[in-house]
């Protein structure tokens, strides 16, 4: 028998050839991602929340994606309560569990080790709506539908740049990393925004790890300093950061580390770059 065009099954095998993601609805090819405050952005009327340092979720109604569209492998426990429409979130164990975070995500099989963590709600993807409309859509399931493993993050309107410091002073003393702010009337868009800003004492960015360095005095005959290169092929040297552990096991070459900086000189290169750490996570 012929299957004529408008047969049903023969347009749902021209969907799934030509556009799996609208059937099994896999995270899309770029996600929406903040850039740096730097002080001169009229932030008064934003909201704020604290930036949670863990791996980022994108789950699809369905399944749950690393940043990068990698399958994730959770407990049916864990994802239960999730809702049937697209959220974004940070996968968080608390503060400095990041190792461990990344350590219990990348395991390619469901573990009890998930449910030590919780799904952080910070989005809700969709290009139609604003922010704030978006988020409530999230709030609305999630005291419907309460779970151990999923939350919304609370968001603080910005009231001044005062009050934006405070606040972010609070959470470095408790052993956060910053604030991301973003525009509560923005719709949803893919890519590098100027309606989310990650706000931080310092500035940080990622490197592939090209050699290391010999150390001297207490540090001869172990890692002095890690030479990098960042994304615009120029090579930085990293001697300070380091744990005793991490100068005795550095992070091997062709792997890629966070390091902070406090701006950058006329020459284009970092100021006093620190290494932060490994990004166990950067296949994520």
């Amino acid at each position: 028998m012929t299957v004529r065009p408008h047969n049903p099954l023969w347009l749902l095998l021209i969907g799934l050839f030509l556009c799996p993601q609208l059937v099994w609805g896999e995270i899309p090819a770029d996600v929406l991602r903040p850039q740096t405050y730097d002080g001169d952005q009229d932030i008064v009327g934003w909201w704020m929340s604290e930036k949670l340092d863990g791996v980022r979720g994108y789950w699809d109604g369905h399944q749950l994606w690393s940043k990068n569209g990698h399958q994730l492998f959770p407990p049916e426990e864990f994802t239960r309560d999730l809702p049937p429409f697209a959220i974004e979130g940070e996968l968080w164990g608390g503060r400095n569990t990041f190792e461990n975070t990344v350590s219990i995500v990348m395991q390619q099989q469901p573990h009890n080790g998930w449910l030590t963590l919780q799904l952080a709600i910070f989005d809700v993807p969709d290009p139609h709506s604003p922010f704030q409309t978006r988020l409530k859509r999230a709030i609305d399931w999630c005291e419907h539908h309460p779970s151990p493993y999923a939350r919304v993050i609370a968001q603080t309107p910005v009231q001044s740049v005062a009050q934006l410091e405070t606040v972010l002073q609070r959470i470095l003393q408790q052993g956060g990393e910053g604030l991301i702010v973003r525009d509560p009337r923005a719709c949803y868009q893919s890519g590098r925004s100027d309606s989310i800003l990650k706000v931080k004492t310092y500035q940080d960015a990622e490197a592939v790890v090209v050699g290391h360095l010999p150390g001297e005095g207490r540090n001869q005959g172990r890692l002095g300093a890690l030479l990098v290169e960042r994304p615009d092929g120029v090579r930085v040297k990293i001697g300070s950061g380091f744990r005793d552990a991490e100068r005795d096991h550095p992070p091997e070459i062709g792997s890629v580390i966070t390091y902070k900086f406090y701006g950058l000189y006329r020459s284009g290169l970092p100021k006093f770059p620190v290494f932060l750490r490994q990004r166990l996570d950067a296949d994520l």
